[in-house]
């Protein structure tokens, strides 16, 4: 297991830069999550997230930018592209774009398909990352693949070891669940996953409803499609009410919820639930003196929409 996890220094920033420039893979903190980040014009590189996370190729990646014109260099936009860009990034919010050409290099990132996930994080250690590399950083989320996500730098290390190059550290996620991804190749917009910023807010700014599409869990068009996925170590039940709790079962409540060991927001707030939920879902498998482990019913609107996707995916069973 890796040992050493590096400060926010700019002299450590420029040698993760470096270990992008050649072929290698550094883990490093957004605003959503931890990501395991390469080159995203390097296969080799790229092929190395797979292999380190044990992740499916058909699972498309992820590519992080620092700057809107980054864009240009492999993707279609639009007006529309570009005025949700300027009002949303930096921020928790993926675009699916149609490639600007058939760039081979970018046939892994993308699985093979015709479209490219995209999205400018809002992490100043990550925009100095990727600026410093000078190439989009193709990034999942830094663990293995189906377990649960990475909110610090400690989380990746317990998860990946020696599998990554670098680790940098930036303190925990804010926002603690993966990005909103919408697909912007259709007339309409599409929401492919729920994530850090909410359908309301994308409909407030647009004027336009937002199609939720689950897509096809067997053809991923984008991450975080398949429907098992950030799965904890012990099976896990869902809206599970305080009274209907086993003894055997770990919870994790939500609200008015006095005999829960952990409450993602005592106070319902959604906000503090999406920060804290795989934090403690990490915590919750470590306790093995418990078979499984119970989650409160959890408000379908706002950021509930993400924190209901992962849960839901958490706990399939088939």
């Amino acid at each position: 297991m890796i040992s050493v996890i590096y400060n926010n220094s700019p002299a450590n920033i420029q040698q993760a830069a470096k270990i992008i420039k050649d072929g290698g893979l550094v883990a490093f903190p957004t605003d959503t999550v931890y990501g395991l980040g390469a080159n995203v014009y390097n296969p080799k590189a790229v092929a190395a997230i797979f292999e380190a996370k044990g992740r499916p190729t058909f699972d498309p990646l992820i590519s992080h930018i620092a700057e809107v014109d980054f864009l240009s260099e492999y993707a279609c936009t639009d007006e529309r592209v570009l005025e949700l860009a300027k009002h949303f990034w930096p921020g928790p919010l993926t675009f699916v774009l149609k490639r600007k050409d058939n760039n081979p290099s970018l046939d892994l990132v993308c699985s093979g398909l015709p479209h490219i996930a995209v999205r400018m994080p809002n992490h100043p250690l990550a925009l100095n990352l990727i600026k410093s590399a000078g190439v989009p950083i193709a990034a999942p989320s830094a663990n293995k693949f189906k377990c649960i996500s990475p909110t610090t730098a400690q989380h990746v290390a317990d998860s990946l070891g020696d599998k990554v190059d670098m680790i940098l550290d930036g303190g925990p996620c804010k926002i603690g669940v993966e990005t909103t991804i919408i697909d912007l190749t259709t007339p309409e917009i599409v929401m492919l996953r729920a994530g850090g910023l909410s359908k309301e807010d994308i409909e407030s700014f647009t004027g336009e409803k937002v199609i939720i599409s689950h897509g096809d869990p067997n053809k991923p068009s984008a991450p975080g499609q398949l429907l098992k996925h950030y799965a904890p170590r012990m099976p896990m039940r869902i809206n599970v009410l305080e009274e209907d709790v086993r003894p055997d079962e770990f919870f994790i409540g939500f609200g008015q919820t006095p005999k829960a060991q952990l409450n993602l927001s005592p106070s319902g707030n959604l906000s503090e639930a999406a920060s804290n939920l795989f934090a403690y879902m990490r915590i919750a498998e470590t306790h093995t003196e418990y078979s499984g482990i119970a989650m409160s019913p959890i408000p379908e609107d706002g950021l509930g929409l993400a924190i209901n996707d992962r849960i839901r995916r958490a706990s399939y069973d088939k």
